[in-house]
């Protein structure tokens, strides 16, 4: 019955999962760029695809996608603060947030797209240009839909409990993004066969075309579910910018998670940037197979939530998030030896993405509630309501994270990303290791609030 009892201004169930559906959408676009974009602007030789930039090595270790992705990754970084002082301090009648969300799903959806349309379809400067200016043009737009979209995760939410169902969902919704983008292949695969379409690359500009405009969809039905006004309680900041960012990192706890979200976001983006290059390379399976795999973590997420949810009520995040990270890390360091064992290289892979679904489940959930906490609590002392810089600060350093954590990936493909020559593909599941240990260490340190 307490599905019908709600305290004045809380979500039903039903508001809760229209909610996690614009994370849904956001995740759809970004997967995109986090899982394709790499392969398919510096494809190895086995993929069909024509190679669209140079890879020749700069200074023997930097290609022009370890340079090009953490540019427009720090640009966006860069704009994150402004967009949430903006979202904080706005005095709009229908809400602070949802307004700002809704200019922002159309140009996500146009420039989600135009990232994998180049001009020409072969090596040329032209198209190194053209995916500087979309790229920026994307993080910007996703940006100013995802900033205030999590500030409202602490205002929608009141309890403990509740930060953490409705950090469930946002999390449930996460992951159905990676699920229905990592059907892209097949569904390229589908448009080529029925459509006639002779070449490979056509066929998947046609399907990410199709996938960016189901994300922009998603991320709609949150804005027209939501009604802000009625169960959000939130004042405008009147805190300026800068001194607004120096108080949040004055919060010793805030410090403490944002390092290790560094950490843990490196070794994330390193890990979704090489999916295709050790199901292709180290195992010698299609690509297709990608949707089946992301399924598989979906499903196995899902079974760990419910369970989540229960032991977060009886032992504390803090030590159910330390030991995800240890964990995810061994498993992450299982990638150095993926078509080195004797079982079938379909059961090779299956069986590290159901392993690693476990402390996902736990990295998608508490470390959003983990933070609304913070954020609530830093509130009810200063009377400002920030939250939406709390997240951009959270985000800042996220975005330097995966730009860092593209830029070592696209380094260590330099000592290999072919079939034979495969030694910078390996690697990178060291580098996960290390930077989950790392992340460990340092979230051990963080003192969470009793509840």
């Amino acid at each position: 019955m307490t599905l019908f009892f709600m305290q004045p201004g809380s979500l039903s169930r039903g508001k809760e999962i229209l909610y996690a559906f614009g994370m849904m959408g956001w995740s759809v676009q970004i997967n995109l760029i986090g899982v394709i974009l790499t392969y398919f602007y510096l494809p190895p030789s086995s993929s069909g695809l024509p190679a669209l930039i140079t890879q020749t090595a700069i200074l023997g270790v930097f290609n022009i996608v370890s340079l090009v992705l953490p540019a427009g990754r720090l640009l966006d970084a860069v704009y994150d603060p402004l967009i949430a002082q903006w979202s904080d301090r706005s005095k709009n009648p229908k809400g602070r947030r949802i307004p700002m969300m809704k200019l922002a799903i159309l140009p996500s959806v146009i420039f989600s797209f135009l990232v994998f349309y180049p001009p020409l379809y072969s090596q040329s400067g032209w198209n190194v240009f053209w995916l500087i200016v979309m790229l920026a043009g994307f993080y910007i737009s996703t940006t100013t839909y995802s900033i205030p979209y999590n500030a409202l995760l602490p205002e929608l939410a009141h309890t403990s409990a509740d930060k953490v169902r409705l950090a469930s969902w946002q999390s449930a919704g996460y992951v159905f993004g990676i699920a229905i983008s990592s059907n892209t292949f097949n569904l390229a695969e589908a448009l080529k066969v029925s459509f006639k379409i002779a070449e490979k690359i056509e066929a998947i500009q046609l399907a990410v075309l199709i996938m960016s405009i189901l994300g922009g969809l998603f991320m709609f039905v949150t804005v027209v579910a939501i009604n802000e006004k009625k169960h959000s309680h939130s004042q405008p900041s009147t805190v300026s910018l800068l001194p607004a960012i120096k108080h949040t990192l004055r919060n010793k706890n805030f410090r403490i998670f944002v390092v290790a979200d560094f950490s843990y976001f490196m070794a994330v983006t390193i890990i979704t940037s090489g999916l295709m290059y050790f199901v292709n390379v180290l195992l010698g399976l299609e690509e297709s197979i990608g949707n089946k795999l992301m399924i598989t973590m979906v499903l196995v997420s899902f079974v760990f939530y419910p369970v989540v949810n229960y032991l977060s009520g009886r032992i504390t995040k803090k030590s159910m998030i330390v030991f995800s990270f240890l964990l995810l890390g061994l498993i992450f360091s299982g990638i150095f030896i993926l078509g080195k064992i004797p079982f079938a290289p379909k059961t090779q892979i299956f069986t590290l993405i159901a392993f690693a679904a476990i402390p996902v489940a736990t990295l998608n959930i508490l470390p959003n509630a983990i933070l609304s906490e913070v954020i609530e609590k830093d509130s009810l002392e200063t009377g400002q309501n920030k939250e939406a810089l709390y997240f951009a600060v959270r985000y800042f350093f996220v975005k330097i994270a995966q730009s860092f954590g593209i830029a070592l990936f696209s380094m260590l493909l330099t000592f290999g990303k072919d079939t034979g020559n495969d030694l910078g593909i390996r690697l990178n599941g060291i580098s996960g290791l290390v930077l989950c240990i790392g992340a460990a260490y340092i979230f051990s340190r963080f003192r969470e609030t009793p509840q």
